[in-house]
């Protein structure tokens, strides 16, 4: 509906052209999609859309037209946030000078390749076009393997501004810069003030924030401004921010607790300056990897980061000689002054240095840096040879080994946070200015949406009483609430129905041990999306369940799988999961992926299959289905299948796990059964961190251990081993002997350090 024209009071300008084109400029209020459809389908310059307040179910919005700089073609909500895309929703934008300002995309996901798309097809691109103002809100396809971005920016200077962007869970950049066309190349974008919210770790490649360009256009210029953005806990993946253009500048960023770095992946000529990375000792945060020609690295602020190799806090990698468009090109000729790292455990030289990456650093100038680490440790890993890279006038208060010492002052430093919250060397002129403007929370995203951090559910919410029978139990489940706690009082509980758990719950015994649940299903339990399951203090028993094979006392929905969970056991006996064979205690579905899993202080005995089962994902594409796996003080007794299988094939070097972290177990009986195909009692592939220290394995299968890729941490230390096979350890793709940490094993009575 057409409500008014716009005042002629307000068109006094000198332009007698601009008063000619915006005298019928007018506002049009909608509040459907036929409306809607009527009234875009004839813009003219200065034209606004408003869209009632409400929920648009399947929206598909495409805003096209031909605005001007003067008086741009605007689609705004008539309040901001109160106009929600839900469903298969998105938005299109094409033409010239278009504004969206003020929609929230969530409860639901896009049914084409993007959320926010700048462009109507590969014809028509949008041009000086802007989203301001706008949330999607974990919008994400229930297919986690399904890709798409939640941005697509195409066209030439385009700019997306304050907004807010936080949840992504499948598949897909969240903000991609496309350079696919000659029409989308040197586009001079603009992505500013925007607020990054937490992205999960994905357990793939995929999972980047950010990224500018793609290898196969890598050597072509963008231009691209990326400034004053946070990122907080973007944990996607090893790539945070991904730049594979040239000529782009990211400058003014903030890094809040973010897996990950800000990696020059592909592209020369691009600037890094003036960011901010606080790591807070989060584990593999991380700060800045140079790959490639003329990148300039200064004035930059690293603290408190956790990563290493190519996760860590600052890293130059090894190139490959003649490298193919999609490899890793030689760092020549980068620039690397005036930054000051504090508490950064790792800097990492010449990184990935191998057969294939065998070309080092060149022509690169490494100088008036600040390096401090409280703790008296240097950080530096040198991986080849580093002749290439002259270090000068540097400051550091720790040793610093040859070859590269001489450019480095070692000094004591004594350290003050000044008012814009970063560390300043008393006296010292290198590292970061003083002027460093650091920018808050306040200052990005929109003011309407709220700027939670995600954090552990478990045990945070009320405590419920739950009489002792089934009924009671899947009742209390079914109105629980994130971070409740079920009690249950003593007595036996015989489950006849799968119990589904879709929120952050705890179910503990009132009186530990005293309280036992029997089952009458396939599986006691179920996680599903949006769900975590804590367990403590309890009696599980397989007595009754079906007589048939592949039972699980707890496993995931069987495919498809979008959120991450958290699974935790504790203080709680397992036994008689042998009514038939492969009766396993966990399984994970197909495409479900755990942030965490930990088992401690439980007993098992008499178990037909394996304790936990994480090797769905087979297809060697470097997926994986729990990052964190911890296994403390267990007695494991009578088991026929393994502890563990986990498992992550393929040859992908983009993610940061899986962990395995097993200490003070006893295996006793443990991976004898004929349906234990690989005949370990622990079975590991393609594990990034495993740290297996001070267990007793007995009359057990052997521990097995595949190297795969990305320089796996292996230690295996003061575990005895009576009656057991030796350890097996092997590399499936590094040449030479493995590369673990073997100390102080004990196998048949005789002491093993280097097996």
């Amino acid at each position: 509906m057409r409500l008014s024209t716009v005042y002629l009071a307000s068109l006094l300008f000198t332009s007698a052209s601009f008063l000619s084109f915006s005298i019928d400029a007018a506002d049009y209020v909608v509040s459907s999609q036929e409306e809607y459809k009527n009234v875009s389908s004839s813009l003219t310059p200065g034209d606004t859309i408003i869209l009632t307040s409400g929920v648009w179910q399947d929206f598909e919005i495409l805003l096209e037209g031909e605005g001007t700089s003067e008086a741009p073609i605007t689609l705004k909500a008539e309040s901001k946030g109160d106009v929600v895309l839900s469903g298969k929703s998105n938005l299109r934008l094409a033409g010239e000078h278009l504004v969206v300002s003020g929609l929230v995309f969530k409860n639901g996901y896009t049914p084409s390749s993007a959320v926010i798309a700048f462009r109507k097809n590969k014809e028509s691109y949008a041009n000086h076009s802007r989203v301001t103002d706008v949330v999607i809100d974990n919008f994400n396809n229930p297919d986690k393997q399904e890709s798409d971005y939640w941005v697509a920016l195409y066209g030439k200077h385009n700019r997306f501004d304050h907004n807010h962007l936080e949840g992504k869970r499948n598949k897909g950049v969240t903000v991609a810069v496309r350079l696919n066309s000659e029409a989308s190349q040197e586009n001079y974008h603009k992505i500013d003030h925007n607020y990054f919210g937490y992205r999960p770790t994905f357990g793939s490649n995929g999972g980047e924030t950010l990224r500018i360009g793609t290898s196969h256009f890598s050597l072509t210029n963008s231009y691209t401004l990326v400034e004053n953005n946070i990122f907080e806990q973007t944990n996607g993946e090893v790539e945070i921010i991904s730049v594979k253009s040239g000529k782009n500048t990211l400058r003014g960023n903030v890094f809040l607790s973010a897996r990950g770095t800000l990696t020059l992946r592909h592209g020369n000529g691009n600037i890094v300056e003036n960011n901010v990375f606080l790591g807070n000792e989060v584990a593999h945060t991380g700060g800045i990897r140079v790959i490639n020609k003329d990148q300039v690295i200064r004035n930059n602020y690293l603290e408190g980061l956790k990563g290493y190799r190519f996760g860590s806090g600052f890293t130059i990698m090894n190139g490959v000689p003649n490298s193919p468009i999609n490899r890793y090109h030689q760092v020549e000729n980068a620039t690397i002054t005036n930054n000051t790292f504090i508490n950064v455990d790792h800097i990492h030289l010449a990184a990935g240095s191998d057969a294939e990456r065998s070309a080092a650093p060149k022509s690169t100038i490494f100088k008036n840096n600040v390096v401090y680490n409280q703790n008296d440790t240097q950080p530096f890993s040198i991986f080849d040879d580093v002749s290439g890279i002259s270090f000068r006038d540097n400051v550091t208060n720790t040793e610093t080994a040859s070859p590269i010492a001489s450019g480095f002052d070692k000094q004591k430093i004594s350290l003050k946070r000044e008012g814009n919250g970063l560390f300043y060397a008393k006296g010292i002129a290198q590292g970061v200015d003083e002027s460093l403007s650091v920018i808050d929370k306040e200052s990005v995203g929109t003011s309407y949406y709220p700027k939670t951090v995600v954090s552990d559910d478990f045990d945070t919410g009320n405590t419920i009483a739950v009489e002792a029978s089934a009924k009671a139990l899947k009742n209390a489940i079914a109105t629980a609430q994130n971070g409740d706690v079920l009690e249950l009082a003593e007595g036996e509980f015989v489950v006849p129905s799968v119990l589904y758990i879709d929120d952050a719950i705890t179910i503990k015994a009132r009186n530990s041990q005293k309280t036992t649940l029997y089952f009458e299903r396939t599986a006691l339990f179920e996680i599903r999306d949006g769900g975590s399951l804590k367990l403590e203090g309890l009696v599980i028993s397989g007595a009754q369940s079906p007589d048939s094979s592949g039972n699980s006392v707890v496993r995931t929905k069987k495919w498809g799988m979008v959120n991450n969970y958290r699974f935790t056991l504790a203080n709680t006996i397992v036994k008689d999961l042998d009514i038939n064979h492969s009766f396993s205690f966990f399984t994970s579905g197909k495409g479900a992926f755990a942030d965490a899993i930990t088992l401690s202080n439980n007993t098992f005995t008499s178990v037909s299959g394996d304790i936990l089962r994480l090797d769905k994902e087979i297809e060697d594409y470097g997926i994986y289905n729990a990052e964190y796996v911890t296994l403390k003080q267990n007695t494991f007794t009578d088991i026929k299948g393994g502890v563990l299988k986990l498992y992550r094939g393929g040859t992908d070097e983009s993610t940061f796990g899986p962990h395995l972290l097993m200490t003070n177990n006893v295996l006793n009986n443990v991976g004898n059964g004929k349906r234990n195909k690989k005949g370990a009692s622990v079975f590991l592939h393609g594990v990034q961190v495993t740290d297996v220290q001070s267990n007793e394995f007995i009359q057990s299968g052997p521990l097995i251990i595949d190297h795969t890729v990305g320089e796996p941490i292996t230690s295996v230390i003061d575990n005895t081993f009576t009656a057991t096979p030796t350890i097996q350890i092997q590399e499936l793709h590094a040449e030479g002997p493995h590369t673990a940490i073997l100390k102080n094993n004990i196998v048949a009575g005789k002491e093993a350090s280097n097996l």
